[in-house]
């Protein structure tokens, strides 16, 4: 008896799975117009999310909202245009942030938070206080207080290191916009960092990406960070030594 031959799937079932840009089909030797112009369209939300204007005082006000007292700081990148040529000043602290922190009151802490414009501005003001609003409850509940808050401009993810070890913190938390793609102008990632310190590498750090409106979820997002904080401080290690391990669906607040 022969087993029956599985359904055939078209392009179109595929286009359903993903944004990816598959059977776009052609005209002549090149793209229909509608393709071309959906491409110019999301090349243009990409770029403009790049150049976007960083909202610190949305953001600040946001995050004193839920409880927590930011701090404004930023890099040495003085301006968009050496941020982008410039990577390395995006790493470290200008003087007047490192006065900033030195004069600030209060012993070390369990976890800083970071919120930093990245390379996607536009994702951190959509997302950013979203995500630390349904974060902060689960770590509540895992008796995990967060210390050390900041808000950085001109901000790579390495700054969250030095910022965490001036606060004195265990682990460190940056937000930050991720690189936009052609179907993901406003992606906000999460990066984790132990016993943060300045000339780590990523190898040290765990990295909860992709949080968007159609991407993960915030509910979804602070559960994986949540655990992660919890297992890391635990363990008093992360990057490649801690895995996701989560598993399963994100549990309701307060639930029994």
């Amino acid at each position: 008896m022969k087993t029956p031959a599985p359904p055939s799937r078209s392009l179109s079932d595929l286009r359903e799975l993903t944004p990816a840009r598959v059977g776009l089909g052609r005209a002549g030797a090149s793209m229909p117009t509608q393709a071309l112009l959906s491409f110019t369209l999301d090349h243009a939300r990409a770029r403009d999310a790049v150049h976007g204007t960083f909202d610190t005082s949305r953001i600040l006000a946001g995050l004193t909202g839920i409880g927590l007292a930011p701090v404004l700081l930023s890099s040495q990148a003085r301006n968009r245009r050496d941020y982008l040529r410039r990577p390395d000043l995006g790493r470290t602290l200008d003087p007047a942030s490192l006065r900033a922190l030195a004069d600030r009151s209060g012993g070390p802490c369990q976890l800083a938070i970071v919120v930093g414009d990245g390379l996607s501005p536009a994702a951190v003001n959509v997302h950013a206080v979203e995500l630390v609003r349904n974060l902060v409850p689960r770590l509540q509940e895992a008796g995990i207080q967060v210390g050390g808050t900041a808000v950085a401009s001109g901000a790579r993810v390495a700054l969250g290191d030095e910022i965490g070890a001036l606060f004195g913190a265990r682990m460190v938390l940056m937000l930050i916009g991720e690189r936009p793609g052609l179907s993901a102008p406003d992606s906000l990632g999460a990066y984790l960092t132990f016993a943060p310190r300045l000339g780590l590498t990523d190898a040290m750090r765990n990295c909860v990406s992709n949080i968007h409106g159609a991407g993960l979820s915030y509910d979804e997002a602070a559960f994986k960070i949540a655990w992660l904080v919890r297992e890391g401080l635990a363990r008093q290690v992360t990057g490649v030594a801690l895995k996701d391990e989560s598993g399963g669906a994100p549990a309701q607040i307060g639930a029994n």
